[in-house]
């Protein structure tokens, strides 16, 4: 049995880890941690949780926790991972980490555009990008696993395989993206209010959102050399998921079959990502609450310009259904363990 603690686990992404891990034949939850609520039961924060998880929230003493914890996730804001990990923590556990800390192998770029110093830039080079369709392997063996984000994932795996066998042009891709709003967090912001949310949709961080130095990272990783987007994300009101329209130069006359071929090349073996039948569209509502990420593409031959599309719920293969699924692979169980959870519906 695994024995697995959690610090941030009243945040959404915490609360979700806490669902999926309940349901986990060979995880047991050792620590909630959340400095917020110290002391509170888990269930007067999550209501959903009474007579499910009595235990009280307890701190963030990683310290502490590395010493009955195999593998801690931190769900927790940007910095705070970075600055309480050390030696003798690695020594005793893995950590995946839900936050941007150890994503960009480059310090300056993560200072440049989260405004953080980062705590602990010594254990960037070993920190694996935890994009489990990609990095497989390398996560098998790592000690800090850097869990990606709920935009960056959905815009990567949705692109990956026409990057990779450079099909198009990728200084010509520009990222669409909508996102319901529990990806802004559970903490209270004016501007995710009801009435602010409700009833409109907005494009935010444009050009400066900061998915997208990891998109460009991991994209260009694939590309065999550095690349840069477009990156548009957009705050609709639903709670739950994402929607990316990716656009693109095809560099030849490509058929449908011949991009058919080259997804089902990198996906027909993968459990979570689903290429759908021709002329099917993505949609949200068909991946809520569920682990899989849904793809799929039209050629504008007017244009010679592919459109590809892909969704996900933010929360689970956006950020703790991918978590999972990492610590599934570093510790050799089967990887849909935990996660065998058919999208709600409606």
């Amino acid at each position: 049995m695994i024995k697995v603690g959690i610090i941030g686990a009243t945040g959404y992404a915490g609360q979700e880890l806490v669902r999926i891990l309940l349901g986990h034949k060979e995880a047991e939850i050792v620590w909630l941690g959340s400095k917020s609520y110290t002391g509170q039961k888990y269930s007067q924060v999550y209501g959903n949780m009474f007579e499910i998880v009595d235990e009280e929230c307890l701190d963030d003493n990683m310290d502490e926790l590395a010493k009955k914890a195999d593998v801690i996730f931190t769900a927790t804001p940007q910095g705070l991972a970075a600055s309480l990990v050390n030696d003798e923590i690695l020594k005793n556990t893995k950590l995946i980490d839900l936050s941007a800390d150890f994503r960009l192998k480059d310090v300056k770029v993560y200072e440049d555009w989260y405004k953080l110093e980062h705590k602990s830039p010594q254990y960037l080079d070993e920190a694996v990008y935890g994009l489990c369709e990609i990095n497989r392997e390398k996560v098998k063996d790592a000690r800090i696993i850097a869990n990606p984000g709920c935009y960056t994932t959905c815009s990567i795996l949705s692109l990956y395989p026409l990057v990779k066998e450079h099909m198009i042009d990728p200084n010509t891709i520009i990222v669409d993206a909508k996102s319901g709003t529990s990806g802004a967090g559970r903490s209270a912001k004016l501007a995710n209010l009801y009435c602010e949310v409700n009833e409109s949709i907005k494009a935010y961080g444009v050009t400066t959102h900061r998915h997208t130095p990891e998109i460009e990272e991991q994209l260009g990783y694939a590309n065999g050399e550095p690349i840069m987007i477009n990156f548009t994300p957009h705050l609709v009101p639903m709670n739950r998921g994402i929607l990316v329209t990716a656009y693109a130069t095809l560099k030849d006359n490509y058929s449908y079959e011949d991009i058919k071929k080259v997804y089902d090349k990198y996906y027909k073996d993968e459990k979570f990502v689903r290429v759908l039948e021709k002329g099917i569209c993505p949609e949200t509502r068909w991946v809520e609450g569920s682990n899989y990420v849904d793809v799929n593409f039209v050629i504008d031959e007017r244009t010679k310009r592919v459109v590809v599309m892909g969704a996900l719920d933010n929360v689970v293969k956006g950020a703790a259904g991918q978590a999972v699924q990492n610590m599934n692979i570093a510790f050799g169980l089967p990887e849909d363990e935990g996660l065998k959870l058919a999208p709600m519906f409606p």
